[in-house]
């Protein structure tokens, strides 16, 4: 006789809920999940509303006892600050996950929807989902205070160039603007020959400090005031100043070198003409075409200075013009400058056209002028020279005219100019009426001398018609391609098209994110043994 046996299939039994009669899985309650969350919750204790402080001035979050730091919109560094704001109640709990709930940026709100676990009657392990509500409270942190109280500083960087001419400041400023410099400033505040930089740390204005070493020739000192001191907690309050000396050399100037340094740049002629000033001097000699780089360590050795005042430009017509092409080489001479070309010139003064009288000249703008142009130069012949270094040498090296550049219609080159420069944001005591002159005499610079431009942010100006690069006077200008758009956060740089695209993509988010975020929070919970 044989058996058969039948496999069974175990199923694990039921039991009745204590409170309400449904038949649940065992577990260490007995009690089913909804009978359970009503008698116990979880969350209790924990705040449903925080506040958090927040600095407009420098978009940074305040975190306790007294750190204020820069954290972006749903970010991992903002989620753990608004973790640590109900880090004590979260103590009791088992955190298992947070996250943040999209809200509207301009809100004041900031949502985390948090997951949690913890034990409850007799080892059963309850989980809730449940969202805290933070509401950013503005309040200014204390080193806004301080920048707003005007007078508060902790360094400062006076900047000073003993010259009579802006030239090489107004360089510096687009320098200072196109790198960012000027962001950890307080304040600037200009004065009669120079600028003032106050920083409210002393690091910051290192940092300044060398960025000036390197862009322009100059020299520095340093120096620090006791403001406090605790004996107690060998603790000190100083205030430090960085004076800055930048060369007393700008564009166009005409100078006079040391028999020594001139012999040390290859033999060249003690009178050159300063053509740019960038992290070096660069000059040329009118007479050979050689130029030679003088940066601020070789100045300091071997001083010059000017030798003429910029309002001492005088207007010459050029009235013969050839150029030399043979151009005789000493030994040991430097290197000849191939964006120029030698020229041997007859000029006239325009004040003094009824007389004879003619100046003879050789000139590096041999490649820009012809006869009937105007040229603007130094008349050394009949100009009183107050140098130690001028007087030592014989007349004969000592040339009637100095030319130093081409003459063209202001106004009109004024009317047609179709780009702009930012400016700093700074303090003055009192505009001159010199500085609009100068400050044209740059943007007459820029437009002539391709070095420059290139670490300049040029911004092209809508308000003026785009024409050729060149006007009928052959002046030279600035091309489209050397151009930015000035842009503004106000202004659409997308178009209409994908501004609308980018609205709708914006709405639809928030109608498919907003609600179901939300909705996560009231699911059910898990019961565990």
């Amino acid at each position: 006789m044989e058996y058969m046996t039948e496999s069974t299939d175990r199923s694990p039994g039921h039991i009745l809920c204590c409170e309400c009669g449904v038949p649940i899985s065992p577990n260490p309650a007995n009690i089913c999940v909804a009978c359970l969350r009503s008698k116990v919750d979880i969350s209790q204790g924990i705040p449903k509303q925080v506040s958090v402080s927040f600095c407009k001035q420098c978009q940074r979050y305040f975190q306790p006892p007294g750190t204020w730091i820069q954290c972006a919109l749903e970010s991992r560094e903002l989620l753990a600050l608004c973790l640590k704001k109900i880090k004590a109640p979260l103590s009791k709990v088992r955190l298992v996950d947070a996250g943040f709930v999209w809200t509207e940026p301009h809100s004041k709100r900031l949502k985390v929807k948090l997951t949690i676990q913890k034990e409850v009657m007799n080892g059963a392990i309850l989980q809730q989902v449940f969202v805290v509500d933070y509401v950013v409270q503005s309040q200014m942190c204390g080193d806004c205070h301080r920048v707003e109280a005007k007078d508060f500083w902790k360094a400062v960087i006076q900047v000073r160039q003993k010259t009579l001419h802006k030239k090489t400041f107004y360089y510096l400023e687009q320098l200072i603007l196109k790198y960012g410099m000027h962001q950890n400033t307080l304040r600037i505040k200009e004065i009669h020959d120079g600028l003032d930089f106050y920083y409210s740390s002393k690091q910051h204005a290192q940092k300044m400090v060398e960025f000036l070493q390197c862009t322009v020739p100059c020299r520095y000192k340093a120096s620090q005031r006791l403001i406090s001191q605790d004996i107690h907690s060998n603790t000190y309050n100083y205030k430090s100043t960085f004076s800055v000396e930048i060369v007393p050399v700008c564009k166009d100037n005409v100078v006079c070198l040391s028999p020594k340094l001139a012999q040390s740049l290859g033999n060249m002629n003690q009178i050159c003409v300063c053509i740019r000033v960038t992290s070096a001097i660069h000059l040329i000699d009118p007479n050979t075409l050689q130029v030679a780089d003088i940066d601020g360590s070789t100045f300091w050795s071997h001083p010059f200075n000017s030798l003429c005042h910029p309002k001492q430009l005088e207007e010459f017509i050029v009235m013969e013009c050839s150029i030399v092409r043979d151009i005789k080489r000493t030994a040991g001479a430097g290197m000849i400058s191939k964006k120029h070309a030698l020229g041997e010139v007859w000029v006239q003064k325009t004040s003094e056209m009824n007389t004879d009288k003619q100046y003879f000249c050789r000139t590096h703008l041999g490649h820009l002028l012809n006869p009937g142009d105007l040229v603007l130069g130094f008349d050394l012949a009949n100009c009183n020279l107050n140098d130690e270094h001028v007087n030592k040498m014989n007349s004969d090296r000592v040339p009637d005219v100095v030319l130093i550049k081409k003459s063209y219609d202001r106004t009109k080159r004024q009317r047609r100019r179709n780009w702009k420069l930012k400016e700093l944001a700074r303090e003055r005591e009192n505009m001159d009426t010199d500085d609009e002159r100068q400050y044209q005499d740059f943007l007459e610079d820029l437009e002539e001398d391709e070095a420059i431009r290139k670490n300049v942010n040029i911004y092209r100006d809508s308000t003026i018609p785009v024409e050729s690069d060149t006007d009928d006077e052959g002046a030279p200008r600035i091309s489209l391609a050397e151009m930015l758009e000035d842009l503004h956060i106000s202004q659409d740089a997308t178009g209409e098209e994908a501004k609308s695209a980018l609205e709708a993509a914006d709405l639809e988010s928030k109608v498919t994110e907003g609600p179901g975020a939300v909705a996560h929070a009231c699911d059910p919970s898990t019961l565990g043994g």
